[in-house]
């Protein structure tokens, strides 16, 4: 584990992840107090890399769940394998399918369908467990998890209790789509990532496309900043901006002008509305004036 935040840093730089002061902190008192880390922001911004940068300076094994909109405690936890069961069941014999102790047999851990957050407890902290856009989960299922971040514990009727010797760092990221509620808040530390200010979000882009003329993402992000200034559903996040220089690379242009970016616009902007909006900005965009 790092001795220090300028240590963890340096050491997420080392993977192509460059985090500012205020997350390395975040991460490091996360790391040291074994406290869950929430990170809200915007769309695009790296909240979900922010995991998948510790579990390789950490050398972890990632457990990502993906929330959705009617995800259900088993879907996140365990199911038991109903085809295994019935194919066990037919292969059993008249006298062996009556007998006390065929249908404990039967839900014994051969038959457990091993879903996220039952293989993070298992795992403890061998694991960075990511509960990733828990904002689109329901109250029901953040219910649930803020029980499951109190004792890293899981009751399983038919096997007993399975409990993490040490947790997993659990990394829960929310893109505000519905607020969360302030249990869930409490129980975590938080930091909220914004959009980089323009000379980081440059160095991101270098790092993260290598190869990339300095100019043209000089370019592309000044461009991105001003879009972000426009009254979009969806503004462009730094991922939207990586790819909008990744793209305009492919072409064999190394440079932006208003050409290029209408032919390349779908690489940065997702959503229909903002197009009408940005198609006869574009100039403006582009040029800065």
């Amino acid at each position: 584990m790092s001795t220090g935040v300028g240590e963890l840093t340096d050491q997420l730089e080392a993977v192509g992840y460059l985090a500012d002061r205020g997350l390395a902190t975040a991460a490091y008192v996360a790391l040291t107090l074994g406290r869950p880390l929430l990170l809200e922001g915007e769309v695009g911004v790296g909240k979900t890399e922010v995991a998948k940068a510790l579990t390789t300076v950490l050398d972890r094994r990632l457990i990502r769940l993906q929330c959705y909109e009617g995800i259900d405690v088993h879907q996140a936890l365990y199911e038991w394998d109903y085809a295994r069961q019935m194919l066990q069941i037919r292969a059993l014999g008249d006298e062996e399918l009556h007998a006390s102790e065929t249908v404990p047999s039967l839900y014994g851990p051969e038959f457990l369908l091993e879903r996220p957050l039952l293989a993070a407890v298992r795992a403890g902290s061998s694991a960075v467990l990511l509960i990733d856009e828990v904002d689109r989960a329901d109250d029901e299922f953040e219910a649930f998890l803020l029980e499951l971040l109190s004792d890293f514990q899981v009751s399983i009727p038919e096997i007993g209790t399975v409990r993490a010797e040490s947790p997993p760092l659990v990394v829960l990221t929310s893109n505000r789509t519905r607020e969360l509620h302030d249990a869930l808040k409490r129980r975590c530390l938080y930091h909220w990532v914004g959009y980089p200010e323009a000379e980081r979000e440059l160095q991101i882009v270098l790092t993260r496309a290598p190869g990339i003329a300095a100019e043209l993402g000089r370019k592309v992000v000044a461009a991105v900043n001003r879009l972000r200034d426009l009254d979009l559903a969806k503004p462009p996040g730094v991922a939207e901006t990586i790819d909008w220089v990744r793209t305009i690379d492919v072409l064999g242009s190394n440079d932006l002008d208003a050409g290029i970016a209408a032919d390349t616009l779908g690489a940065v902007i997702k959503d229909r509305d903002d197009l009408d909006i940005v198609v006869p900005a574009l100039e403006r965009v582009v040029a800065g004036h």
